[in-house]
């Protein structure tokens, strides 16, 4: 640790509200702790979460750092107490619970990952969040084997694009919604068999056409009204997982399909689960998307990069929904 400076630039927000109340500053270089490594980070992705965070209605899990930031690139700068696997220097991924628009970044050793071969520093930062989240809802959660029929909301998000190029490498038939011709259209490029447009078409109708029966798995992110439809395209024992709510937290729905159709509904978070837990899905997504990554049959989609200091602006154009993909923040 001798040689890492005592601060360094972080994005801090001033105030909750908008992105205008984010502001560049110098914080303290966190310690890495028992167990922890220290990271220097080159690139972190963002994700819709530090927008609610930004706004002061998602805090982060007790000690975590209150920088914002779930996945970040970066070399490792230090190591804590009982740390093996690592060298200072290795060009590493991590999943974090807050941190990484920052210079420095402490995190659980369990929740880093070497770069997957090929990769470079703006590659690693969109992976960690959006692909362990794809993991454990899509497959541990949703179960969904190859074969089956599997239909994602917001397609042509960091998390849809993920979800499609998985769920279709792993034998999957993929169906998608998006908000536009061109974001369809990088659905049906990444490997959706359709992507439906639905501010022009009523997904429930399209998706019973294409199918005929329905489907086996669908992940959510929209919540509210979606919840009813999607449950009346779920075949016998069907699963819905819902991972966000950008619609409504509520929602009305019958009993009846869940009933006659043995269906699950189930949903999860990630952030708040401990580094134990946060480790086994790491360690399952190294086993079975890594070499995904490293034969060239996946890669991440990147709409665009920023430098650290605006952030800001990449927040407003992740609130817009108009990216495609991930958008990352670089770092000095």
């Amino acid at each position: 640790m001798a040689d890492l400076p005592a601060t360094a630039p972080a994005i801090v927000v001033t105030e909750p509200g908008g992105p205008e109340n984010l502001k560049l500053d110098h914080v303290p270089v966190p310690q890495p702790g028992p167990g922890e490594v220290l990271i220097r980070v080159r690139a972190a992705g963002l994700n819709r979460a530090d927008s609610v965070q930004r706004e002061g209605n998602y805090p982060p899990p007790p000690g975590a750092s209150d920088i914002m930031g779930l996945e970040c690139a970066g070399e490792i700068a230090a190591l804590g107490d009982g740390v093996t696997g690592f060298q200072i220097g290795d060009g590493v991924c991590a999943l974090l619970a807050g941190g990484g628009y920052a210079t420095y970044c402490a995190v659980p050793a369990v929740q880093v990952l070497p770069l997957p071969k090929g990769f470079d520093m703006v590659q690693g930062a969109a992976i960690m969040e959006t692909f362990c989240t794809v993991w454990t809802n899509v497959f541990d959660r949703g179960r969904l084997q190859a074969g089956e029929r599997f239909m994602v909301h917001g397609g042509s998000s960091g998390i849809g694009t993920s979800a499609i190029m998985l769920a279709k490498a792993r034998g999957a038939e993929v169906y998608a919604t998006a908000g536009s011709a061109e974001k369809c259209k990088v659905c049906e490029d990444l490997g959706a068999k359709r992507a439906i447009n639905y501010r022009e078409e009523d997904f429930v109708e399209v998706i019973k056409q294409e199918t005929g029966d329905g489907l086996d798995v669908i992940l959510d992110m929209v919540g509210g009204d979606y919840l009813a439809k999607d449950l009346t395209l779920l075949r016998m024992e069907g699963r819905h997982v819902s991972i966000a709510f950008l619609q409504s937290p509520m929602a009305e729905i019958s009993i009846v399909p869940i009933m006659l159709n043995r269906l699950t509904v189930t949903g999860s978070t990630l952030r708040t689960r401990t580094p134990a837990q946060k480790g086994e899905v790491v360690s399952a997504v190294h086993d079975q998307v890594w070499p995904l990554f490293e034969n060239g049959s996946i890669k991440p989609v990147i709409d665009s990069t920023l430098p650290l200091a605006q952030a800001a602006d990449a927040q407003r154009r992740m609130e817009t929904s108009a990216h495609i993909g991930k958008i990352i923040l670089t770092v000095d």
